[in-house]
């Protein structure tokens, strides 16, 4: 006899909104649904051009900040396309810090990125390390930019 194997699969969506309690003027502010919502519409602000493509880049960027706060101390690094939703959280400050109280004990996690890139095959070890963290991988998105990562500085302390 066998027994069923259940797995879980971490939802972005569910874990942004989640946040909502925290930083609840950031929904009212401008008339949206969630946190999402807000997101998604931010990133289609500033320059993602279809909604299916900034809810797929968010998703990532989502999954990489909390396998990054979740691993300390680990290399991690994305690609320009999964750096879009990286940036788009880090950048709305009240929604990041929210995320870093959740996921990183309270602390602040410093965003600390080298200017040169690194073409070592770290964007997919760390879409490897996503995944081993409960997230589903958009292997599109992480194989586009494969063999370009945009590393954090390791010298500057509890950074990604």
């Amino acid at each position: 006899m066998s027994t069923a194997v259940q797995t879980r699969t971490r939802e972005p969506r569910i874990i942004l909104n989640m946040l909502e309690s925290r930083v609840p003027h950031l929904v009212t502010d401008v008339d949206v649904s969630d946190l999402w919502e807000r997101e998604v519409r931010l990133l289609l602000r500033d320059g993602v051009a279809v909604r299916s493509l900034a809810e797929r880049i968010l998703g990532q960027g989502i999954a990489y900040l909390i396998t990054a706060m979740e691993n300390p101390g680990v290399d991690m690094g994305v690609g320009y396309t999964v750096d879009l939703g990286v940036h788009q959280l880090i950048l709305d400050t009240p929604l990041y810090f929210a995320l870093c109280e959740e996921y990183n004990d309270g602390k602040y996690k410093h965003h600390a990125p080298l200017i040169e890139r690194r073409r070592d095959g770290t964007v997919m070890r760390t879409a490897d390390l996503i995944r081993k963290n409960g997230f589903d991988v958009d292997d599109e998105l992480w194989s586009v930019n494969a063999s370009d990562c945009s590393p954090c500085d390791n010298k500057v302390p509890d950074s990604h």
